[in-house]
């Protein structure tokens, strides 16, 4: 053992050396020689390490004024931490960033919400209790700060002055650049382009055939980034009153699988609820996928919380994956296991848990017979499913679940007969029969049967010849799980990216249901929730006079049926097939930002006029975007007439706009976060600019990013919402909105006033929270409440007390609608092209494309004899190249291979190889990890970059050559693979159209 590691880290140092050496150079030198970039440190221990932010002097407290101590949110990962930012008064230059110590997300337990910021330091320090309330930052967090004064960065509007991605710019004064996207014209000598004031027409169709997709105002299409803050800003006060419906954040590349098919399970496709397992407390975690503290949003917390739950507590778990991720580890001995599985298999796995559960009685029969939330309380239960109710068998209403009005029928066990589900504390849970009720006989069976039948499809050899687990070690963690009563837990998200992911995932949470685990201490719990803030008790925010009530078919056919379009209809009125349709439709998704620029190609709902990105890099994250959505963008009169990107950076997406508008990054922003998951309080993080915003103002000072340019821009447009008396109070009272502060302090104050108020910040805690400059602002924007508002920031947010976290035995916020054995919604619906009906319980599915064809009938192993998956890094992360610290720690990516499969294909630790999809390729240096899956190859996502300081930019003439450094790394989703069954798409989730990044047949060869 010892000597193959031996082997094993001297082989990894080769590569290093051969490889990527030259990205470590500087890094390798400053240690030997003390010295930081060629300058020798100025002390041999503490090296250049900054003075410390406040000391202790006889132990009373006391501030370094050369420094000032803000809270703020981290934006490095899509966890967003609570962090506090050391800045430097005299360069305004963040030096350090530390962890809050009230914010959940950076500590566990947190300080209690009334702790003093004066008493907040003295916790933390050695004569404190900081090993309990110990709060830090991730790698990342503490690197990436230098992104703020990155030369690449956008500082000025930009118009591009060559032809769509030729990467030649011009700077350009921001009044004349919205004159010019409103009035549009012949804006490049390439053709009049319309502009945002004609495309604003909220009266007439965008498709004369088919008028319920909605006005023309439908033709602005925005794509976001992920929830960062100031999203509701954008939908509701410019998108709503521009009149679209047409906006997407980046689910489909992340992980909309996951969230699809938790909606399934949790019965909300619209607000997309998304359970966690309650890591402090349960005594047995089975994680498909996701290791947690590498991947599986909150990263940071989740690995705390498992770290101390391994050493401290009494957790088993096991990680079921195609590579073994740092949960695993040998140094907590048998509490940790790992199952290697190949990817898109795991839902034979779960399947095949799930009949040996049912077929053994191995779940909770007692808790699954409980068929109402009355049933639920009368027997002092937590949660309650709908496995007992009646799914209508007989051709018409088929899929449907008997009801009287809206209550559904079930049989009661004690005497069979048909009842509401209302009177019956316990029905019968496993029938399949006829029934009888209002003179008319129905053929039913119970959701729970549904599900019984088919999870024995196919036999438990199948399911392990299918997944490459022994029927013995699925027998196991079936045991396993359910010996742990209501402590044991699933979790998943990233290795659902592919065709059969969102099955995969409501099969995953599906395990929980046979224990009753939801909403119970050691179980899974949807979250804490929030405090009000964008609409609470002085305000609500997204309300305004002339707000339109958008409507109409979306531009990626999501959240309606294509059994309601006119095409359809016509189809059935002149009696022909209605299937296929002319293309996808996804009734219970929510928003596919892969869809957007080729459907608009497609003209089908229709074309649009524009295309608004916001911190969008919508090219590089989707599997098969080079491919597909870059060559559509290139010409503007492909798909996309006017593109204009909000971006601090030109990033492979954002290199195609015709217009960019500078945005703040990380520190420099307001916002109101909520946390992911994996939390039982409350909480709100704030964001707020704690260093001044590099890049140029408007006219009224506020510097130019999304929040700034859209009331500009509104204003322009003369939409509601904007300018003088936009915003009324709760009191009725009118105000401007005129700046961002406008907004955000207001939400500030929502929050400090929910429920019992917070109390008033005194002269020392603003000060000792250098808030002194906000005063002024809050005095004028919150009135009397300023000192609460200020209280609220000062402590970076609103969070609720860790005592508050539990009632007893239970979850205290409790996720209240019933578990869908059977999803009624997915069960009554039909794929679109294939015309077949989707299961309205967890089945087994193939990998296979949107028709149904199969992928093995594509991808023939002897031509494709691996499986590629990436792996989410625990370091990089694509928003942040731009960070040249991020490099000082991981330089670059890897082809990761079994050493067994390298020496079988002929490859060697360091040989650069091409990776082949069919549909795409790229390359990288091959590197031996004994813990992959020997029928596959990973890489690490985040690398590879094209754009974002990686290529040469002209600007005013001027070139910025693009650093190899950047490039350097694999470039994952250049493999994403078309699906032929349809024009001009990606392959993905059949079932609720995310991108399937994961699960790629592939070959290799080494490149001479």
């Amino acid at each position: 053992m010892q000597n193959s590691r031996r082997k094993f880290l001297l082989g990894s140092g080769a590569v290093v050396a051969a490889a990527s050496i030259s990205g470590y150079k500087e890094t390798l030198g400053a240690v030997a020689t003390l010295s930081d970039k060629g300058e020798k440190a100025k002390d041999s221990i503490y090296f250049n390490s900054s003075v410390a932010e406040h000391s202790f002097l006889n132990n009373k407290f006391v501030k370094n004024e050369d420094y000032k101590i803000l809270p703020t949110t981290c934006i490095g990962c899509t966890t967003q931490c609570g962090v506090r930012v050391k800045i430097d008064k005299k360069t305004d230059k963040v030096v350090r960033v530390l962890g809050n110590p009230y914010n959940l997300l950076s500590t566990n337990p947190w300080l209690p919400y009334n702790t003093s910021i004066e008493d907040s330091y003295k916790t933390l320090s050695q004569n404190g209790d900081f090993e309990t309330y110990r709060s830090n930052v991730c790698a990342r967090g503490n690197a990436i700060f230098d992104k703020i004064d990155a030369p690449n960065r956008v500082l000025k509007p930009l118009k591009r002055v060559g032809k769509r991605g030729e990467n030649k710019w011009k700077e350009m004064d921001i009044d004349e650049l919205i004159n010019e996207i409103v009035n549009g014209g012949d804006l490049f000598g390439e053709g009049v382009v319309k502009g945002l004031k004609d495309t604003r027409d909220i009266k007439t169709p965008i498709n004369p055939d088919e008028p319920s997709f909605g006005p023309k105002s439908n033709g602005l299409c925005v794509i976001g980034t992920t929830h960062e803050g100031r999203t509701a800003a954008l939908i509701h006060r410019f998108l709503m009153s521009f009149g679209t419906v047409n906006f997407t954040g980046h689910t489909s590349i992340c992980g909309l699988s996951m969230r699809a098919g938790e909606a399934a399970y949790l019965g909300d496709f619209k607000k997309y609820p998304h359970l966690k397992p309650d890591f402090e407390h349960t005594k047995y975690l089975l994680s498909i996928g996701t290791p947690p503290g590498q991947a599986g949003n909150p990263f940071k917390r989740q690995g705390k919380l498992l770290a101390n739950a391994r050493t401290e507590g009494n957790i088993e778990y096991t990680i079921v994956s195609p590579m073994q991720g740092n949960s695993d580890t040998i140094a907590v001995g048998g509490k940790s296991s790992w199952i290697p599985i190949i990817p898109g298999t795991d839902l034979a796995f779960v399947m095949g848990l799930l009949q040996i559960i049912i077929n053994n009685k191995m779940y909770n029969e007692k808790y699954l017979c409980i068929p109402s939330s009355k049933a639920m309380k009368a027997q002092n239960d937590a949660s309650w499913t709908n496995a007992s109710h009646l799914i209508i068998q007989d051709k018409e209403d088929n899929g449907t679940i008997l009801k009287d009005g809206n209550i559904p029928l079930v049989l009661d066990s004690t005497d069979n007969k048909l009842k509401s589900s209302e009177e019956v504390l316990q029905a019968v849970l496993d029938f399949n029969g006829d029934v009888k009720f209002a003179g008319k006989s129905y053929k039913v069976r119970t959701a729970f049967n549904e599900l019984k039948e088919r999870t024995n499809e196919l036999g438990l050899v199948a399911y392990s010849k299918e997944c490459g687990v022994s029927v013995e070690k699925m027998q196991e963690v079936a045991k396993k799980f359910t010996s742990f009563g209501r402590c044991a837990t699933v979790d998943c998200h990233g290795g659902t990216m592919h065709t059969t992911g969102f099955y995969t995932t409501y099969a995953v949470m599906m395990l929980g249901a046979m224990i009753g685990n939801l909403n119970y201490k050691g179980g899974m719990s949807s979250g804490g929730g929030a405090y009000k803030d964008v609409n609470g008790s002085q305000y609500n925010l997204l309300a305004y006079k002339g707000k339109v009530k958008v409507h109409g078919a979306r531009m990626d056919r999501t959240r309606r049926a294509y059994e309601s379009t006119n095409e359809y209809k016509n189809k059935v009125e002149k009696g022909e097939n209605p299937y296929p349709a002319k293309d996808t439709w996804y009734p219970f998704t929510n928003a596919l930002e892969s869809e957007f620029i080729t459907n608009s190609y497609k003209k089908y709902p229709y074309k649009m006029d524009a295309l608004i990105s916001f911190n969008s890099n919508f090219i590089y994250g989707t599997a098969g975007g080079e491919g597909e959505i870059k060559e559509l963008i290139k010409d503007p009169k492909l798909a996309v007439p006017l593109f204009i990107a909000i971006d601090p950076f030109i990033n492979e997406s954002s290199v195609y706009a015709d217009y960019i508008i500078p945005d703040s990054v990380l520190y420099e922003t307001w916002g109101v976060v909520h946390a992911w998951a994996a939390f039982q309080t409350k909480i709100n993080t704030l964001r707020f600019p704690v260093v001044k915003p590099r890049q140029e103002s408007f006219k009224n000072g506020d510097p130019i990013e999304m929040t700034s340019f859209i009331i500009a821009l509104g204003k322009k447009l003369n939409l509601p919402g904007f300018g003088k008396n936009a915003i009324k109070g709760n009191d009725g009272k009118m105000h401007d909105f005129d700046k961002a502060e406008d907004f955000y302090l207001r939400a500030f104050e929502n929050i400090a006033m929910d429920g019992k108020p917070v109390p008033d910040a005194s002269d020392e805690e603003i000060k000792l929270a250098s808030l002194d400059s906000f005063v002024p602002s809050l005095k004028r924007i919150c009135g009397d409440n300023w000192r609460k508002t200020a209280y609220v920031m000062a402590r970076g947010g609103r969070y609720e007390d860790y005592e508050d976290s539990y009632e007893g035995e239970l979850i205290s916020h409790k996720y209240n609608k019933p578990i869908q054995i059977y999803n009624e919604k997915l069960g009554t619906s039909k794929n679109s092209l294939s015309g077949e009906a989707y299961s309205g319980t967890p089945k087994f599915f193939k990998q296979r494309f949107a028709t149904g064809e199969t992928y093995e009938k594509h991808f023939p192993k002897e031509k494709f004899p691996l499986i590629a998956f990436s792996y989410k890094s625990n370091v990089l992360s694509s928003p942040n190249t731009s960070s040249a610290n991020l490099k000082e720690i991981r330089y670059t990516t890897y082809v990761d291979i079994n050493p067994k499969t390298a020496h079988i294909l002929g490859l060697r630790h360091g040989d650069y190889v091409k990776v082949n999809s069919g549909d795409g390729e790229t390359t990288g240096y091959l590197r031996y990890r004994h813990g992959v899956h020997p029928d596959t190859l990973g890489v690490e996502q985040g690398d590879g970059r094209r754009a974002e300081g990686a290529i040469d930019i002209e600007i005013n003439g001027k070139v910025t050559k693009g650093l190899v450094s950047k490039k350097t790394g694999v470039y994952y989703n250049k493999l994403g693979l078309k699906d032929f069954t349809r024009k001009s798409a990606v392959a993905t989730d059949f079932a609720c159209g995310s991108v399937a990044r994961q699960v790629i047949p592939v070959n290799i060869t080494k490149i001479s």
